[in-house]
């Protein structure tokens, strides 16, 4: 939505401060999941953003994915998964 305001001079005055909120609110979210380890949250959180950036192009932007955008997305939800899911010792 900041990219709308600002790199498409469209509403700014809209789409650069709900854009903001939601920046603010998309930052917040790692913190409130149940594992401690940041670091293995922020990379997970990190390959959805790399799905959601695509569905957000393919949306709002008419963005047309290739081949490439979606064996490179279905290797970070891959990864995302072996993080995820990978068994750990919890002692």
């Amino acid at each position: 939505m900041i990219w709308i305001g600002i790199r498409e001079h469209r509403r700014p005055e809209v789409f650069i401060p709900i854009g903001s909120i939601i920046l603010v609110v998309y930052g917040f979210i790692p913190t409130l999941q149940p594992i401690q380890s940041f670091g293995r949250i922020f990379a997970i959180y990190g390959g959805f953003f790399i799905l959601l950036s695509y569905v957000w192009a393919v949306l709002f932007d008419n963005f047309k994915v290739d081949k490439g955008d979606i064996i490179g997305t279905a290797i970070a939800i891959a990864g995302v998964c072996v993080c995820w899911f990978w068994p750990r010792n919890m002692s």
